[in-house]
This record gives C-alpha cells, structure tokens and sequence, in this order.
C-alpha cells in the first residue's frame, strides 16, 4: 500500500512523488514546480509543500513499531522560510536509536509525544519551508 501512495490522488495530483526505502526507515519526497500547484505569484503553492511533509513520519514509524503500538498526528507547522521555484524535496529519515528511545519511554509512560522535524529544500539546498510534526505514540 504505501508504495501505491503516488496515486493516492492528493500526492498525484499536486504532483508530489514519493520513494520508499525497503527498510521504511527513509522516504524521500519531491516536487516539480508545475502549472497545477503554483500559487498565484507563481512559486510552490503553500498547501502543497506542506502536503510533501504531511503522513510520512506517521507511517514510518507505523510501519517500524509494529501493530502493538498506536501512532497518530497530533499537530504540526510550517514555516515558510522562501518561496519554493522549480523542484523542492523533503528527505525523511528515523533511526535504530529513535525507535529504541521510543520503545524504551513507553516501556515506563502511557504515551509518548515526540517532535520530528523537516526541511522542503529546493534544487540548490536552500531551505523553502521547515515543517514541525508532533506525533502521539502509545501502546496498544
């Protein structure tokens, strides 16, 4: 299923496409500036951006906990920091160690709420948006 994800229709249409490491310990996201998710000045439509950083560190650590655990987004933020022009990427990464830690908190609390963090960077590095993803975490 989540290979599929490049046709699930918000990531097809705002063009938005999406590789999988086999381990799902790392996503790389990109996206080519295109007529049908440019905003009104011509750059990245905001929404858009926002969208390549949206469901991934959820699954990824969905996928990576295993069943026994439940994982939902709690909140999240962008913050825009220049306006994105041609193709902009997002590269997702967790460790054998962040998993531990998670594991290793839940063993001794109810939940766990743990900040991941972001970068959309366009084709010369530079940084177009920084987005906050704040996760739920709690044993089944």
């Amino acid at each position: 299923m989540l290979r599929s994800i490049n046709i699930w229709p918000p990531f097809f249409g705002a063009g938005i496409r999406v590789k999988w490491s086999a381990d799902h310990k790392a996503v790389d996201v990109e996206m080519k500036l295109r007529f049908w998710n440019r905003n009104y000045v011509g750059t990245h439509y905001g929404g858009s951006l926002y969208s390549m950083a949206d469901p991934f560190y959820m699954l990824m650590l969905m996928e990576n906990l295993g069943r026994d655990y439940i994982v939902w987004d709690k909140a999240a933020s962008i913050r825009f920091r220049k306006p994105g022009k041609g193709r902009v990427k997002a590269e997702f990464r967790l460790t054998d160690a962040q998993l531990d830690d998670i594991r290793e908190k839940l063993a001794t609390q109810e939940k766990y709420e743990p900040t991941f963090v972001v970068e959309v960077k366009d084709e010369a590095g530079d940084v177009v948006a920084e987005v906050q993803k704040v996760l739920h975490i709690r044993r089944r």
